[in-house]
């Protein structure tokens, strides 16, 4: 675990985003040397690509909100271009965000494994496989089923230790019933804290006033002594780093209950 911890300044000076998208998702905008550049000015140190991961689907299925495996190469190829081109301006590294989807999981690692990626994100926005017809996460009304599967994928997600962090942990739109909720995101931030994976302080879902942040989740996360590092989920270069937001989440952060000390600059890869 990195020991790295946020100076106390009169808001979070982020030096580090791991979060950030390009167009092959589909429902991201603008051009990576524009998200770097944005980066910079902003004050960022280091800028990590994560774009949502391409999967071999079976029965035909296309996700329309991921990168599609014949872009891997491209989106290698320009990451890496980009790296060598600034390397005297920001550290840049080359990840994905991926769902746990066990029944494509080896299908993935074996589509990635000629590449030098450099770390996962877990980002499960659907449970089951996706391609089984389920419907977004942060969509409301999930339920109680929903809920125990979504606990449980994600705690099998960090248990193959292949993931950096966990990034927006509470995107459930859940409308069961509250005493479960806690019950099962209890156990899960538990098992997170255990296996040393930090849990993501969402800044789009911040910016955007989403479901997420949870109140309910991160005074869970609170109590049970989770790390926790911003993730600007940029989808426009603007969004790399806004300090408006950043001021927002400490807001939030401290009315949670979550200790200044328990959130993290960097990580270590």
């Amino acid at each position: 675990m990195n020991t790295d911890r946020i100076e106390k300044t009169e808001y979070t000076k982020m030096i580090a985003n791991y979060h950030t998208h390009t167009w092959r998702c589909n429902h991201a905008f603008g051009v990576e040397k524009q998200y770097i550049e944005n980066a910079i000015a902003g004050g960022l140190q280091i800028l990590g690509f994560s774009d949502h991961t391409p999967y071999y689907f079976p029965n035909g299925y296309i996700a329309r909100d991921k990168m599609l495996p014949s872009q891997l190469e491209d989106y290698v190829d320009t990451v890496l271009r980009l790296r060598d081109e600034y390397r005297d301006d920001i550290e840049i590294h080359l990840g994905l965000e991926a769902e746990y989807y066990p029944e494509i999981w080896e299908g993935l690692l074996e589509l990635i494994e000629p590449y030098p990626i450099e770390y996962l994100l877990l980002g499960q926005h659907y449970i089951h496989n996706e391609y089984e017809g389920d419907s977004y996460n942060g969509k409301p009304g999930h339920g109680e089923e929903d809920l125990l599967l979504y606990c449980r994928q994600c705690i099998e997600a960090v248990k193959t230790g292949k993931f950096l962090y966990f990034a927006h942990p509470d995107l459930l739109n859940y409308c069961g019933d509250p005493a479960l909720y806690v019950e099962e995101m209890t156990k899960m931030c538990r098992f997170c804290r255990e296996y040393g994976i930090p849990l993501e302080f969402n800044l789009l879902g911040v910016r955007q006033t989403r479901n997420y942040p949870s109140k309910i989740f991160w005074r869970i996360a609170a109590q049970e002594g989770n790390t926790v590092i911003y993730g600007s989920d940029a989808h426009r270069p603007q969004h790399v780093i806004n300090p408006d937001v950043v001021r927002k989440a400490d807001r939030l952060l401290a009315l949670y209950g979550i200790p200044r000390e328990r959130l993290l600059m960097t990580m270590p890869l």
